[in-house]
Parts: structure tokens; C-alpha cells; sequence
């Protein structure tokens, strides 16, 4: 968390340069912190700091079975811990109160893409077969990083009378480091401060 808290001070006065902003949190996957602040009537910009998601156990025996730790190493089981997320993304707004007649406060719809960063702890057991002696359980722990583009979609309503807006959207990440072409499901719903 102190280094969520770090990174999120240094990129904080690198975007505040517009007069509508917003910083809040983000339930789903990813877990976040988010800051949002546009930089012209129709783009925002957001950063996103928090806790990423682990992929199914599956995804992990693929990654034991292409980089095994030791000649003869058959998988016995894996865990993997949540761990670091960070987006950066960019996302275009229209205007969508008159369309649903909405009387107070106001809706924007918008999509966008970004960069996001994610890293996991997992843990593999494992046995190595040999001549003379059988199985022998072993343990390993490796990270797991993972990189690439994604793409989302939202609703985004603000309140007239207080300073929130609160907003829902699903998306899909594109994996281009660790394994080039996985695709993962994303989501979520928060609440952002209006300062």
C-alpha cells in the first residue's frame, strides 16, 4: 500500500491541469483507486492504482508447463496472491441526458483505451521425478507480470447538488508481455469526488 500511495503523489500533480476532476474508488477488476480529470469538453484522462485480480489456475499450470523449474518437474498445485494494478488510459465522453430524459444531474457515455500494468505472487508445488529416490515435493514462487492495452466502455452519472459522480463499465485487457494474446474480462463499478 505505501507504494500504491507513493506512485499515486508522484502522478497526481502531473494531470490535475483541467478545472473538472475527480478521485475515488473503483469496485471490481480491477480493485482501485482511480483519478479522473478531462482535459478538453469531450477526453478525460485517468489513472487507476490498486489491487489486480489473479487469472484461473489453469492460466498458472500453462505458465508451470512452459517454464518448468527443474527437468522432470510435475505440477501438484498452485495459489497465486492479488497484487499490484496500475492504468493509464484516455477515454472520449458524449452526452446522453436529453436521450434518457433525465431531469437533474446529468449522463455521459463514454469509451476508451489505456496501458495496464499488473503483477501477481504465485506459488507452485511440485515434484521432480528421479532414478533412485521417487517424488520429492518442492515449492516455488515466482511472480507473474503481465502488460498490454485495453479497451472499455462506461456510464458515468453527476449529481447538481453534491460533488460526486458515480459510474459503471466492463472492458477486456490484452496481454503483450508474459503471455501475447490472453484476453481478460474487466469491470467495475465506484464513486468519484468532484473537486
Amino acid at each position: 500500500m505505501k507504494r500504491i500511495s507513493i506512485i499515486f503523489f508522484l502522478v497526481f500533480p502531473l494531470v490535475s491541469f483541467a478545472q473538472e476532476r475527480g478521485i475515488g474508488l473503483r469496485l471490481g477488476e480491477p480493485f482501485s483507486v482511480t483519478y479522473k480529470d478531462f482535459i478538453s469538453d469531450y477526453v478525460s484522462f485517468e489513472a487507476m492504482i490498486g489491487s489486480a485480480g489473479v487469472n484461473s489456475s489453469s492460466y498458472y499450470l500453462r505458465d508451470f508447463e512452459n517454464n518448468p523449474p527443474e527437468a522432470n518437474s510435475f505440477h501438484q498445485s498452485n495459489s497465486a496472491k492479488k497484487g499490484l494494478s496500475i492504468n493509464a488510459r484516455m477515454a472520449y465522453h458524449e452526452d446522453f441526458t436529453d436521450a434518457f430524459g433525465i431531469t437533474q444531474g446529468y449522463l455521459l457515455v463514454y469509451g476508451g483505451a489505456g496501458a495496464q500494468f499488473r503483477s501477481n505472487r504465485v506459488t507452485y508445488l511440485y515434484t521432480v521425478q528421479t532414478v533412485n529416490t521417487g517424488a520429492v515435493p518442492k515449492q516455488e514462487d515466482r511472480t507473474n507480470v503481465d502488460f498490454g492495452p485495453e479497451v472499455f466502455a462506461g456510464l458515468e452519472y453527476y449529481f447538481d447538488d453534491v460533488p460526486l459522480n458515480v459510474f459503471v463499465e466492463g472492458g477486456i485487457f490484452l496481454e503483450l508481455l508474459d503471455r501475447v494474446g490472453h484476453l481478460k474480462g474487466q469491470g467495475g463499478i465506484g464513486v468519484r469526488y468532484i473537486f
